[in-house]
């Protein structure tokens, strides 16, 4: 049976790798965190036969890129953090090395898939990130998209920011089917929250009749992680804290919105629809 799963990645200095493909059913992703202090102000990356996405949560830093054909340096941030700041990003193809660097503190993500596309290294800055308001009522939320799949071959990546006690990935909604709308793509989240001592709940189930049926429910808090490899995943923030999570998924073949809701509360996204006509 695939199971999803749950973990806390710790903030000591250095590069961690959370999570890998061959883990809760994954069979593309994998998501690192980088933390640079002054006593580790740089650390190189390289990706031979990975895309990948390097997303600045907090601070700020320089990163040389290098490919046989393209040399570029991006000082990138400051970012204060993830509620008020949107983000600073570099998609790097297969082939790429990266030197992060930062005279202070930089804390990032590192979300990687493998890929055989040789595009172009490039910098998604904070004025070309895709920001939207979803939802209506408590299950509002902003969703932004910063990397899609014009850019990445196999990566969608971007952020939700729930305000508290609202809900996302609501109604529930599932991608792990070729059967459209849905395509197959298996997901992962990472949450921070403010103030930090808050938590939100993170529910991860399959349709009745599933053959491998799943049904979890898991206390999420500031530095936790949830793999999402299939089913239904609505997420919730708990009175008076903001919860944010850092989303990135993978499959053959990826496009954002392509999922079906849970047929029991498909019904919530008429009421949207009623708020937003056209």
């Amino acid at each position: 049976m695939t199971e999803s799963l749950h973990r806390h990645v710790d903030s000591a200095p250095g590069y961690k790798i959370a999570i890998s493909p061959g883990e809760a059913g994954l069979r593309y992703l994998e998501l690192g965190l980088l933390f640079l202090r002054p006593g580790i102000p740089s650390f190189t990356l390289e990706f031979p036969t990975r895309e990948a996405a390097i997303v600045i949560l907090e601070g700020a830093g320089e990163l040389h890129g290098f490919l046989p054909d393209q040399r570029v340096v991006w000082t990138l941030g400051p970012r204060r953090n993830v509620f008020d700041d949107l983000p600073w990003a570099v998609y790097a193809p297969p082939g790429t090395r990266l030197e992060v660097r930062s005279r202070d503190r930089l804390v990032a993500a590192v979300i990687t898939a493998p890929a055989d596309n040789r595009g172009e290294l490039r910098a998604i800055f904070p004025d070309q990130v895709v920001v939207r308001s979803v939802g209506k009522e408590n299950w509002r939320r902003e969703v932004r998209t910063i990397i899609d799949h014009v850019t990445a071959q196999r990566l969608l990546v971007g952020e939700t920011v729930n305000p508290p006690g609202n809900w996302s990935s609501y109604p529930p909604h599932k991608h792990d089917r070729d059967v459209p709308p849905e395509l197959p793509m298996e997901e992962v989240y990472y949450y921070l929250v403010r103030p930090p001592q808050g938590f939100g709940l993170q529910r991860v189930y399959t349709p009745p009749g599933d053959p491998e049926p799943l049904d979890e429910c898991y206390v999420v808090r500031c530095g936790d992680l949830v793999a999402l490899p299939r089913g239904f995943h609505p997420v919730v923030a708990a009175g008076g804290y903001e919860m944010y999570y850092l989303w990135a998924m993978s499959g053959s073949r990826v496009l954002y919105g392509q999922w079906s809701d849970d047929p029991e509360h498909a019904w919530i996204r008429r009421l949207e629809v009623e708020d937003n006509p056209n």
